[in-house]
């Protein structure tokens, strides 16, 4: 009989790190780990183990940019900070500009990355044993992406490591919500901690913010009296529930709503006062605009500008856009506030207001129907089928609606295209589109990874460009699509090239010989994009040149998703 007493392993730092993680609501860590994460592979081997021990389920990510793109969309369809671990600086680096779109996507996310050993001689455990640890260590690694996260900070010691994770994930999930980013050495992650249970009701994000009483009567008041008044939003419907609350709001004062490329769905699209995703034609007859949620209502250099009586209300959850450092847009008033519960406000007020005259109603209500009248017929004659049978973004939308529901996600990176999104697959329910809300290309595939994740019993499509699709690590996300079984239909515009980058020489040089780009915006002869996603993750593969060939494709790619299957459509619209 043996005396030997059962080992017990060690609770450390890289423990305390996992098991906060899930505390705090984080389900999935998308990583790439290298050397510096030992004990964090340590950890999830032990936790294997050990069903008492609960950590978040590792994706991993062939590549950092779809890491944190995948956390992205997981967070912009759940609500919660998913986590993204990635290789010390390089790994920092490689993560790109999808630090820049969470952050002005204002989505959470937790970033954990490794520092380079702070020993070299063997003093603790996890000391330097390699050379690439030496070329790792920089003077300042959170430096490389301090500018694009809410706050950053360096484990010091096990003993405060759950705290430490508490308090970044209630910062990062604080509004305006955004990326947070963490790093610790291997010294510190090998450490010994104490697994001290941290109550979660004492580490809530901040409350909402409410406008103040007479603000809340100063924009009630000045839409009653006004005779052109006007709604701009884009990322109002980041909170799903809120959505009703302001159609009930604009049906109570007949306010026209345009979605100015909008990243959620923000009004739902069949309502008769939605007026369509361009503000700028409605901007200058307007005399009052409330802006909701708006980075960008309109630009100021254009001659679409609010005119010089007009009364704006700019109520955003981020109204000063102090991280972008020339920013302003003119208004009456700035409310930094939870935008849902100012429009609760509003209608509150009006529950004891007197009603606004009928009259009103009926002009505000019949200039809307003219409008989108208009609208729509323009959108309808663009959405016919070509009488070339070249293929065009108009047409495989309005193809596709026979073939998604209400509640299919759409994962919208289709840049120049994207109106042919927003015209033919017209989005009523909230959490049903999704934007990345920043610069960065390549943001689609690792987002409709995400968001498949999330809600699993939900179609999810992604649109993208050829220049987007290039940008977006095809290889890794379709080999991580098939791995984790998260099925999408991927549509590519494929223009063969960079319209964005050609549409913005032909307005500052109008009278310049675009045919003569050539290498600044070509990407002819085309990749063949499908092939690529069979070949790394066993996508049904296709490539339309001929309209006519649309419907029944687009049909076969939705039948392969909804068995389990990515499928990737390169549509060959007309080269620029």
């Amino acid at each position: 009989m043996s005396n030997s007493t059962p080992h017990t392993p060690r609770y450390t730092a890289s423990d305390a790190l996992l098991t906060s993680l899930q505390e705090v609501g984080v389900s999935y860590i998308f990583g790439n780990l290298g050397s510096d994460h030992a004990d964090i592979i340590e950890s999830v081997t032990t936790a294997a183990g050990n069903p008492g021990m609960k950590m978040p389920k590792i994706v991993l990510c062939p590549h950092e940019g779809v890491a944190i793109a995948a956390a992205h969309g997981y967070a912009q369809v759940s609500g919660r900070a998913q986590g993204v671990f990635v290789h010390v600086d390089v790994g920092t680096q490689n993560m790109g500009g999808g630090i820049s779109n969470a952050l002005h996507g204002r989505v959470p996310v937790f970033i954990f990355a490794g520092l380079t050993p702070c020993t070299i001689e063997g003093e603790l455990p996890g000391s330097r044993n390699r050379t690439a640890t030496f070329w790792q260590d920089v003077p300042d690694q959170g430096g490389i992406i301090r500018q694009y996260v809410k706050w950053d900070y360096s484990l010091r010691t096990a003993k405060n490591v759950k705290q430490i994770v508490h308090r970044a994930v209630q910062i990062a999930e604080s509004d305006p919500k955004g990326p947070v980013y963490l790093t610790g050495a291997r010294e510190v992650l090998a450490e010994e901690a104490v697994a001290t249970p941290l109550p979660l009701e004492k580490w809530r994000p901040i409350e909402p913010a409410a406008l103040p009483p007479d603000g809340v009567k100063e924009i009630v008041e000045a839409l009653m009296q006004a005779q052109n008044p006007l709604l701009v939003t884009s990322y109002y419907g980041r909170n799903p529930a809120a959505v009703a609350e302001l159609a009930r709001l604009c049906d109570r004062l007949s306010i026209p709503v345009i979605e100015e490329r909008p990243i959620n769905v923000c009004f739902p699209a069949d309502h008769p006062l939605h007026m369509g995703y361009l503000a700028a034609p409605n901007i200058a007859a307007a005399d009052v605009i409330v802006v909701l949620d708006c980075d960008v209502p309109w630009i100021p250099s254009s001659k679409d500008v609010p005119n010089p009586d007009c009364k704006v209300f700019y109520i955003d959850v981020d109204p000063l856009k102090d991280t972008i450092p020339l920013w302003y847009m003119p208004s009456e008033r700035f409310y930094k506030v939870d935008t849902a519960l100012a429009v609760t406000q509003l209608n509150r007020f009006l529950d004891t207001a007197a009603p606004m005259a009928q009259g009103k109603h009926d002009a505000r209500r019949a200039h809307v129907a003219k409008v989108r009248a208009e609208l729509e017929a323009r959108w309808e004659k663009k959405a016919q089928m070509p009488a070339d049978n070249v293929c065009t973004p108009e047409w495989i939308t309005a193809c596709l609606r026979s073939e998604i529901s209400d509640d299919t996600i759409l994962i919208n990176e289709a840049v120049t295209n994207a109106t042919a999104i927003f015209h033919n697959l017209p989005r009523n329910k909230p959490g049903t589109l999704f934007g990345s809300g920043g610069s960065s290309l390549g943001w689609g595939g690792g987002a409709a990874i995400g968001s498949k994740l999330a809600a699993p019993d939900r179609d999810v499509v992604c649109f993208t460009g050829d220049g987007a699709y290039f940008l977006g690590n095809p290889s890794a996300v379709y080999w991580m699509s098939r791995r984790y079984k998260t099925p999408f239909l991927t549509i590519i515009f494929n223009n063969q090239g960079w319209n964005a980058t050609q549409e913005n020489f032909k307005l500052l040089h109008p009278e310049g010989g675009a045919e003569t780009l050539g290498d600044c915006i070509s990407l002819g002869p085309s990749a063949d994009f499908a092939k690529v996603a069979e070949a790394t993750g066993g996508a049904l593969a296709f490539t339309i040149e001929r309209a006519d060939a649309v419907p029944a494709i687009l049909k076969q790619a939705m039948q392969s998703v909804r068995a389990g299957r990515s499928a990737v459509i390169d549509v060959r619209i007309k080269s620029l």
